[in-house]
């Protein structure tokens, strides 16, 4: 492959025309979409109308006339489509990490005789300290079991009380088969709960085809909603009526604004709010949204698994012999959206990238990865990104003071 065929790519590509929703820095290929996403064009507008209209003119009426306390409601529809859930079943709002307690809490309520939560060790460290935290907590005899990706099929028996797994692997970009590991957690008993963090935009996600019990993720990646952005939570419609909420708030209660002393859960997916939501982020996140309106999924995973490729075989050609090895399935079906690649000096080198204005991030020890997202990224993109990297390594450009010392984000 070379620079021409990248062009014709791009000439062809069905999503080309979704570049121009994006505000791209002039010069800059930005492969960091799996960290934080563009900024959509449409999304300062919108934030700003929130902010000196609802907010500074409506003022506090903006709750009813503007929708803002059924905003979570409506985004939550509108991820659903992306990641195969029905309308109904996802919320916004929150974090990851206040969300997934939140799940591991109904999840062992809805399994109170088993103690063993189930998780591997590709999942996002932060997953896993607050299931931790959860254990720690709770202090009735539960157990993290933390085990190899491949090894998870295998792991789920009868003690098995929940899964708790990240259908795609941060570091590596494996793909777990959530059907298949859904089915088996099913067949013995157990509940499933997956983190979609770098899936939801990423790939054709199927929740409910699955057959998956619950889910979360975030939407400041590949959804582009910009930092901090709220996450969302998933609970299959057959166990909404069931969950009892570990972190009850007035936005979950059934009437609100009945101010009740005790609690009683709004029924349906609802009742997994917690506390005021923040509707500046909130109004943000919506109009990020809108450009996926008319995307097809399947399409878009076409594309992603092509970057992909081209990415690691460009890689494979031109830097093998600097010592750069491929991290992950060479089977492309397998992957999610993202390439991470091992150089002994990983952290300097991509300091020296993102320098040359190609924008990547670095995973401890020796580790640089690069998100690919379809809407924005480029065919001619890869090509040059790895151009410059080659240059980088055939110069040693990364082996000074300023790409050496470690910064705080990495």
């Amino acid at each position: 492959m070379n620079r021409s065929d990248c062009q014709a790519l791009d000439a062809q590509d069905p999503l080309k025309h979704k570049r121009a929703a994006f505000s791209i820095p002039e010069g800059m290929i930005y492969l960091d979409g799996n960290s934080l996403g563009v900024l959509p064009v449409n999304v300062p507008k919108r934030v700003a109308e929130v902010a000196e209209k609802q907010w500074g003119q409506t003022l506090i009426k903006s709750w009813n006339e503007h929708g803002w306390f059924h905003l979570p409601q409506k985004i939550g529809d509108r991820i659903a489509r992306l990641i195969g859930a029905p309308a109904g079943s996802v919320i916004a709002g929150d974090t990851i990490s206040v969300n997934l307690f939140k799940l591991l809490g109904a999840a062992a309520k809805l399994n109170p005789s088993r103690r063993v939560i189930l998780s591997d060790n590709g999942n996002f460290p932060s997953d896993l300290y607050v299931a931790q935290g959860f254990r720690d907590l709770m202090d009735d005899g539960y157990v993290l079991k933390v085990v190899d990706p491949e090894q998870v099929m295998d792991a789920i028996d009868e003690t098995v009380a929940f899964t708790m797994i990240t259908e795609v692997d941060y570091r590596s970009a494996r793909l777990h088969d959530m059907k298949a590991v859904t089915s088996r957690a099913h067949e013995k008993g157990a509940l499933t709960i997956w983190d979609l963090a770098h899936s939801a935009g990423a790939t054709p996600v199927q929740l409910a085809a699955c057959d998956a019990d619950f889910a979360l993720g975030c939407t400041y990646k590949y959804l582009n909603g910009g930092p901090g952005a709220p996450a969302f939570l998933y609970v299959k419609p057959e166990l909404q009526d069931r969950v009892q909420p570990p972190l009850a708030g007035w936005w979950g209660h059934a009437a609100p604004f009945a101010f009740d002393l005790d609690y009683r859960p709004h029924p349906g997916i609802i009742r997994n709010q917690c506390g005021t939501q923040p509707m500046l982020s909130m109004a943000a996140l919506d109009a990020a949204l809108d450009v996926w309106d008319d995307v097809d999924m399947n399409v878009l995973r076409q594309k992603s698994l092509a970057l992909c490729k081209a990415f690691i075989d460009l890689v494979e050609s031109r830097l093998a012999s600097h010592g750069v090895t491929v991290e992950g399935p060479r089977d492309m079906a397998r992957r999610g959206s993202h390439v991470s690649i091992h150089h002994p000096q990983g952290y300097a080198v991509m300091q020296a990238l993102i320098a040359a204005n190609v924008v990547g991030d670095f995973r401890a020890p020796d580790m640089m990865r690069f998100g690919f997202t379809p809407l924005y990224t480029s065919f001619t993109e890869v090509w040059d990104a790895v151009d410059i990297l080659a240059r980088i390594l055939d110069k040693a450009e990364w082996n000074q003071p300023q790409f050496l010392a470690r910064k705080a984000v990495t």
